[in-house]
């Protein structure tokens, strides 16, 4: 068995090709062109059986991944922390070349058995997709917004309200005056920011068409959990990818961070809130928590009762969130085995 670690850039990648007693055996390196597959698999043709490790095939190596998947190749997810680590334990070299970090990527592969093999992409890509467009879209609304706010503290006494609509912004400054240079500048400024907060809101509303028509196609059941919509569907799904790989709704909850994580240290025994995980999904669970906390719902009756217990409104939020992510983790493999 031959593993072939890949260290992808924009330009180039490069190959180095391992036997199961990690000496190096071969290593390439190829242009990042329309040929980078063919000349790859030329590469590889002698390497029998094999496959490929590839540093960040979800990012930078995202094409080449898929390329080689494509023709049936086998396809190893390295997360660059840890070919990072090994590097930096390495004897031999520690220092970083495109030959040690692709060697690095292959070594991560015969030592772990349970990175994720990349498969082609599916529907959950396009959900995924509109998913992280949305959320660069929101960032760039409230970017926008809070510039607004503070041209607008400069231009009327008070300022106005946290939740600043286009439509009152826009009435405000036509009320303005402005009585020097300054004042004129600021006042163009704060159209220019506004312009830019409607542009948003429009293509908000058009991404949150396309949002619902994606879901509506992927024939989730995941909606049936009370507070999650189209969108945030679109990011459970999108971000969860194939929940198969995932054994039990606690590895999907220690994924999407809503399940504790250890800090003992001596004889004390205890868990904190975990600051990592999949950030995006743990925005989705929590909008869905403070969706059922705020209606009448199953969610809120059990929040109130973790709070009866001693809980406080955090810690019940936080035990509320796990409970929803146990519901979606039962919906995605229902969904996943239809």
């Amino acid at each position: 068995m031959f593993v072939i670690g890949i260290d992808p850039h924009k330009a180039s990648h490069t190959a180095a090709v391992l036997d199961v007693h990690e000496q190096l055996v071969g290593e390439v390196r190829v242009c990042a062109d329309r040929s980078q597959r063919d000349q790859l698999l030329a590469f590889a043709a002698s390497f029998e059986p094999r496959c490929w490790a590839i540093e960040g095939a979800t990012g930078t190596g995202a094409l080449l991944a898929q390329q080689l998947v494509a023709v049936g190749e086998i396809v190893l997810d390295v997360p660059p922390t840890l070919s990072a680590r090994v590097r930096l334990l390495d004897n031999a070299r520690s220092d970083k070349t495109d030959a040690h970090d692709a060697r690095s990527a292959a070594v991560v592969a015969l030592r772990h058995s349970n990175l994720r093999v990349v498969g082609l992409e599916d529907h959950s890509t396009v959900l995924r997709l509109l998913a992280k467009r949305h959320h660069d879209l929101v960032a760039h609304r409230t970017r926008a917004i809070c510039r607004l706010h503070t041209l607008l503290c400069q231009l009327i006494a008070g300022g106005l309200p946290r939740k600043l609509s286009a439509t009152r912004a826009a009435a405000e400054l036509r009320r303005i005056r402005p009585a020097d240079a300054v004042a004129v500048e600021r006042r163009r400024l704060a159209l220019e920011f506004l312009g830019e907060v409607r542009r948003t809101d429009t293509d908000l509303i058009e991404l949150k068409t396309r949002i619902a028509t994606a879901v509506t196609h992927a024939a989730t059941s995941v909606t049936d959990v009370i507070g999650v919509g189209p969108i945030m569907a679109a990011y459970l799904i999108g971000y969860s990818g194939d929940v198969r790989r995932f054994p039990t709704a606690g590895h999907y909850a220690r994924y999407n961070a809503t399940a504790p994580i250890e800090a003992s240290s001596g004889p004390n025994a205890r868990h904190r809130l975990n600051p990592r995980g999949n950030r995006q999904l743990n925005h989705a669970l929590h909008i869905a928590a403070v969706t059922q906390v705020r209606n009448d719902t199953p969610g809120r009756a059990y929040y109130l009762h973790k709070q009866a217990e001693g809980k406080t409104k955090k810690e019940a939020m936080r035990a509320l969130k796990r409970r929803i992510s146990d519901a979606v983790y039962h919906q995605l493999c229902a969904d996943a085995t239809r």
